[in-house]
């Protein structure tokens, strides 16, 4: 028995432990892979929700609900109101946790009401270390993390949502839309539509690795866009860079440019102290 084996053995003992859930679920690879082993394990006695807000791409929304229908597992959506908290919309480096706070404080009477015994979400343990301030607001709810505490990797998952079948084993790694605005500017349902409308606009154009990072300049907004760094090169080889500046600016930006360190996760962290001086000259 290999060790992925061993701890999908190890996840759907702690899920039987646990009797009943709801799944805090989001349609990217770590929970619709968590939310379709619970519903093997735990049938009716697991329950997905997906929480709804502008933060939520709408295709995301649309593929969480139909990937519940295509595998068999029950899938119902809250409205959040993270947008009416102040604290959320200021964007402070901990805001993640507001997000998450919210969602839980939905979930919890969800929970009580309709009898299940744990929520769980999709932390696993490949998340271990990083800026994760969202696992603070799971741990004040007492949220478990199964995925984690059995060891799986992001890696692991992948591969067995492949084994199983799960079209999300190749997903891109997706994040709120919120998490392309710097620390400190304001968060706003318009800003999160460019960035949606942007991003949609790369992905029909065939790019994978993709973040639409949403900068203030004076005299407009700013997009720096961000690919996976083998797919950079397409821009220029198939001509398609200023068809796609082209298509962005229609959603409101004024600028468009393109970062050349590619894709990275939690890139907006590394530059408050630069990226206002680049930005003057671009």
């Amino acid at each position: 028995m290999g060790p992925e084996t061993q701890k999908l053995t190890a996840l759907k003992k702690r899920l039987l432990a646990l009797e009943s859930c709801l799944v805090a679920y989001s349609g990217g690879v770590d929970s619709v892979f968590l939310a379709y082993i619970a519903h093997q394990v735990l049938g009716e006695k697991a329950l997905a929700v997906v929480a709804d807000s502008p933060s939520l791409p709408r295709r995301e929304l649309k593929e969480a609900l139909e990937l519940g229908a295509q595998f068999g597992f029950p899938v119902e959506v809250v409205k959040t109101h993270e947008f009416d908290n102040q604290e959320y919309l200021s964007n402070p480096n901990n805001r993640c946790f507001f997000c998450k706070h919210e969602l839980f404080l939905e979930l919890k009477p969800m929970a009580t009401a309709k009898g299940f015994k744990a929520i769980i979400y999709g932390e696993n343990a490949s998340d271990a270390g990083d800026h994760r301030p969202g696992a603070m607001a799971a741990a004040s709810f007492g949220v478990v993390a199964p995925l984690k505490e059995v060891g799986l990797s992001k890696a692991e998952i992948r591969e067995l949502s492949r084994q199983l079948g799960l079209p999300t084993c190749d997903k891109p790694q997706m994040a709120c839309l919120s998490s392309r605005i710097p620390y400190g500017e304001a968060v706003t349902p318009e800003k999160l539509l460019m960035i949606e409308n942007a991003e949609y606009a790369l992905r029909d154009a065939g790019f994978f690795d993709v973040r639409v990072r949403h900068h203030e300049l004076k005299g407009g907004h700013l997009a720096r866009i961000e690919l996976g760094a083998g797919e950079m090169t397409r821009l220029f080889d198939e001509d398609i860079y200023s068809e796609l500046a082209a298509r962005i600016c229609q959603f409101g930006y004024s600028h468009v440019t393109l970062d050349l360190k590619g894709y990275r996760r939690g890139s907006l962290n590394e530059q408050p102290l630069g990226f206002k001086r680049r930005a003057a000259i671009v």
